[in-house]
């Protein structure tokens, strides 16, 4: 029972590490807030509603991934380009949220407010598997599988590739990137797609497993994320993996010994807990600068 628990905790957690990781790229690399982010994660869903019944469930994620890139770069273009100087930061933030209000809107109008069930794309995925005593179903499995793939693969983004450096330098100066010849609009592109792409198979994921897509999720998961990013660290990746594992696996915890009731507030009463005693979130220090985030 206690190690199910924790399995369900783990696969909760992925989910809102690779929300979380959107977000955190974006504040970590632009030092901007995108606030139709968890819009984004939302629609993933209602992708994935359409798409897993027309196609195979890889071809669904790819069309989902690409689907979500695409609303990250009408993002950057509809509500941050045009605000793109330091003082406009908070008008930008404000642009997002108006845009990603106008998105749910889009989807009430279409397919209504009330959960609308998905049709599972296989009955493989319904069975389970014991491994070590503990009945994992296949569809955790495949969800653990597609998010550590997708963390490490953008880790890997990061450390190894000529525009994962030419993130990385935007990170640390935007004025430096610029003199040293990188195209910081497309760097930033890159950004928006990666982030919101990642976001979009997040929502597919979720509506997998629940067994339906929500119109009214995104705020749920949206908000969460913006709490473990917060845990984390301010644009720090391993903060946000670590953030949203931790808290996956608390909630779980905290249902198994009978608080069900409590589940909600966990991720609030831990960033209180965690910004107490270190205001700049778990991976914080007095060097903490933007290259460090990223």
């Amino acid at each position: 029972m206690l190690a199910g628990q924790i399995i369900n905790g783990i696969v909760s957690g992925a989910m809102y590490a690779l929300v979380a990781i959107g977000f955190s790229l974006v504040i970590g690399v632009l030092d901007k807030l995108n606030f139709a982010h968890p819009e984004v994660f939302m629609f993933g869903g209602f992708v994935a509603l359409v798409s897993v019944t027309v196609m195979p469930l890889p071809l669904a994620f790819l069309l989902v991934f690409v689907v979500g890139g695409i609303m990250g770069l009408l993002t950057e273009f509809i509500a941050f380009r045009r605000f793109s100087s330091a003082d406009a930061k908070i008008t930008a933030a404000l642009a997002s949220m108006s845009l990603g209000l106008v998105g749910a809107d889009l989807v009430h109008k279409v397919w209504g407010t009330e959960p609308v069930p998905l049709t599972m794309p296989s009955s493989w995925l319904k069975e389970s598997q014991q491994i070590l005593g503990v009945s994992i179903l296949n569809l955790q499995f495949v969800i653990l599988v597609v998010t550590f793939s997708l963390m490490a693969l953008l880790h890997l983004v990061l450390q190894r590739t000529r525009m994962g450096r030419q993130i990385r330098a935007l990170a640390e100066s935007s004025v430096s990137a610029s003199l040293l010849g990188i195209n910081v609009k497309r760097v930033t592109q890159s950004v928006f797609f990666i982030s919101s792409a990642l976001a979009a198979v997040a929502g597919l994921l979720l509506a997998l497993r629940g067994g339906a897509a929500s119109s009214d999720i995104g705020l749920t998961f949206g908000l969460k994320a913006l709490a473990i990013m917060a845990i984390g660290g301010l644009g720090d990746l391993r903060g946000a993996v670590i953030g949203g594992l931790l808290i996956g696996v608390l909630e779980a915890l905290i249902f198994v010994f009978g608080m069900g009731r409590l589940v909600e507030m966990t991720v609030w009463v831990t960033m209180i807990a965690v910004l107490m005693f270190r205001p700049g979130g778990l991976f914080s220090s007095n060097a903490h600068n933007q290259e460090q985030r990223v």
